[in-house]
């Protein structure tokens, strides 16, 4: 069983910056790619920034392309979001999530993940 938990949410103005973390516990061996979503009240689940573990590769959805960076740190099982330039429409609940097994894309649908936090709420708002 692999646990993720997701740390540094919260209420933040238009302009801000924020970081949030995911640190994985438990049998992490066999991940292949970590990554965020997130979820707006009555909006479907949408991928926001994936990694793959190996290597490092980095995918990005557009609307945060230029203002989030997804970073890894491999001796922590930790993944850390970075955003910067925040705006209203990037408040949601942010969900990290993880695969374990290899695919011929960039894994960015919700179905294509095994395990999931329990998510941490951002709020942009002045």
């Amino acid at each position: 069983q692999v646990q993720l938990v997701e740390s540094g949410g919260g209420l933040v103005q238009p302009g801000d910056s924020l970081t949030l973390s995911c640190t994985a516990s438990g049998l992490t061996v066999s991940t292949y790619a970590r990554a965020w979503f997130r979820q707006a009240p009555g909006k479907p689940r949408e991928f926001v920034s994936g990694i793959l573990w190996n290597s490092g590769a980095t995918n990005y959805a557009d609307s945060v392309k230029g203002r989030f960076t997804l970073s890894r740190d491999r001796a922590k099982s930790t993944i850390y979001l970075q955003m910067i330039s925040l705006k209203p429409e990037d408040t949601a609940v942010y969900y990290c999530a993880g695969r374990r097994s290899s695919s011929l894309s960039f894994p960015k649908s919700a179905t294509h993940y095994d395990y999931w936090g329990q998510g941490t709420q951002v709020t942009v708002s002045s």
